[in-house]
């Protein structure tokens, strides 16, 4: 991942700006340590700070198109970059082999529409300075982060992190995804609208094509020079993540598969506590694929103590994604000292798949796969949040195949029927069955455990311990008196909460972080799929204590 800053419309002294760019730009270092570059005039200023991973030597930004003197600022990948250099048609100045660089003449050539033919990952501005114009762009899902704020001159603000705007910004808000801005003065338009949001899909079932579909996303997201690991939490998805790139890593997709990676061998990390379950599993894992694993045990004090650092990085007080956050984070720190830069993780199946356990409550086909779209468009605040910043503190980059452009196309215009997990059935069963031949059984058909609780249960059992103890009766009898704005719902998400507010004073930040009741992860909406679910909230996978196997132990 990279960090991008502009500041746009800019009234007052143009130096002024610039040190306040730069000033911005230092605070979300973390994302890119490799190089800094500015790019400033009387009314415009762009910062960038990189992490190379494709064209190491030649990629530093901002990129320029030379013929028109277009500048650009980008955070992400464009998995498709060389594909789309077929479907330009003029002559372009190439400056690298950046996958970032097809950005400006895509733009050049076909306008906003362009944003369609991408697969990728990014957010991203680019200035036209001789018109005088600003485009924003955010991909499909949300899965790198990008936020917008004014302050009270007017100036337009855009900053990777939220961090970077706090001290500056009078208003921020989450920069919406799937949409694009050209000029502060108009609204963000959607770009991105599959079918699949707004109909209840009719496709039949087809195993081949949809582990088709999956291979091909791992396979692209395998673009890299710079060496690369796997995630294995011992799970399902993870796993089957691990399968297709252990099988693809040996060649290099934009190579046309005929060069070998410089990299020796595919490595394999997994976190928890002692003797944790994902511990156990992601080693069965490993083994099978014959990865070279590392396990990172971390101590129950040792995930307190990094709450505070978590919370900063994360920008959220959400009771699950600082749980599941902090082993990541303690993990990312691990890797990267390893002098690993990018990792594939399995984030997104629980998504699409509807694999969460809540799932087993499901009223019908039509309620699931309305949940699946809720969950999946609100991806950018929890999961792509988690995923993208627990790894950017570190200067990693987390991909996440299961939430391509394309493999989305195919696994949510599957008739919701085949995922209902009602009547005993698994969830996520057809995702198992495309992939049974790959791993061990144990591992196939292991019931969904959610990542927080899957790194050891007495992680979250001391953090709901903790918050029990400390946040008395009496706070939370008060909480909509100090917190007014999303007002904590629970003790644990209360003592997040002050932290929080110790970071980011600015008003109108705890306004990107959702609150609301949830049973497993599930949105409000869902919750109300039982009765049952009123007695059990908590964002813990083991609250579903009618499904979850372990917890009835």
């Amino acid at each position: 991942m990279c960090g991008i800053i502009g500041i746009f419309n800019a009234k007052g002294n143009s130096l002024d700006m610039r040190e306040r760019a730069l000033k911005m730009a230092a605070k979300i270092r973390h994302r890119g340590p490799d190089w800094s570059g500015i790019y400033s005039d009387d009314k415009v200023v762009l910062a960038h700070e990189r992490l190379s991973i494709v064209d190491v030597e030649h990629g530093a930004q901002p990129l320029y198109d030379k013929t028109n003197g277009n500048a650009l600022c980008v955070n992400g990948e464009i998995y498709n970059h060389i594909l789309l250099r077929e479907k330009l048609n003029k002559e372009h100045l190439w400056q690298t082999k950046s996958d970032c660089e097809i950005l400006l003449y895509l733009y050049d050539e076909y306008g906003p529409e362009f944003l369609n033919m991408l697969n990728g990952i990014f957010a991203f501005v680019l200035y036209d300075g001789k018109k005088e114009i600003f485009f924003v762009a955010r991909d499909h899902i949300g899965i790198v982060p990008l936020y917008m704020g004014w302050d009270e001159k007017e100036n337009f603000y855009l900053a990777s992190e939220m961090k970077a705007l706090n001290d500056f910004c009078i208003k921020i808000e989450e920069f919406p995804p799937g949409h694009y801005l050209i000029n502060e003065a108009e609204k963000p338009v959607r770009w991105y609208n599959p079918g699949w949001v707004n109909k209840i899909p009719e496709d039949k079932l087809d195993i081949e094509k949809l582990r088709e579909a999956l291979e091909n996303a791992v396979k692209r997201q395998l673009m890299s020079d710079v060496p690369y690991g796997i995630l294995i939490s011992g799970g399902l998805d993870s796993s089957i993540i691990s399968a297709i790139a252990s099988r693809y890593r040996k060649n290099r997709i934009e190579s046309n598969d005929k060069e070998e990676a410089w990299w020796p061998r595919l490595h394999s990390f997994s976190v928890g506590l002692k003797d944790s379950p994902d511990l156990k599993y992601a080693r069965k894992v490993a083994e099978y694929l014959g990865t070279a694993h590392h396990e990172i045990i971390f101590t129950i004090q040792e995930g307190f103590d990094s709450i505070r650092d978590v919370i900063y990085h994360l920008e959220t007080f959400d009771v699950t994604t600082v749980r599941a956050a902090t082993p990541m984070y303690l993990m990312a720190r691990k890797i990267k000292s390893m002098g690993i830069k990018m990792i594939l993780s399995g984030e997104g199946a629980d998504e699409v798949f509807g694999g969460y356990l809540y799932f087993h409550m499901a009223p019908n086909a039509k309620e699931l796969h309305e949940e699946t779209v809720r969950k999946l468009l609100m991806l950018s605040k929890y999961d792509c949040l988690r995923a993208n910043k627990a790894t950017a503190a570190w200067g990693v980059e987390a991909r996440v195949p299961f939430l391509d452009k394309e493999f989305l196309d195919v696994a949510m215009n599957i008739n919701p029927i085949e995922k209902m997990c009602s009547g005993g059935k698994i969830e996520k069963d057809i995702l198992r069955r495309a992939f049974e031949k790959d791993l061990p059984k144990e591992i196939v058909w292991r019931q969904k455990e959610q990542f927080s609780d899957g790194v050891g249960y007495g992680w979250i059992d001391y953090l709901k311990k903790y918050a029990e103890e400390n946040v008395t009766e009496e706070m939370m009898k008060n909480a909509k008196d100090r917190f007014p704005l999303q007002t904590p719902m629970a003790k644990e998400e209360y003592f997040y909460r002050t932290i929080f507010d110790s970071f980011f004073t600015n008003p109108a930040a705890p306004l990107t972080v959702p609150v609301g009741p949830t049973i497993a992860c599930s949105t409000p909406t869902a919750f109300r799929w039982s009765k049952e679910f009123a007695n059990m909230a908590d964002p813990s996978g083991r609250s579903v204590r009618v499904i979850h196997k372990a917890s009835k132990v």
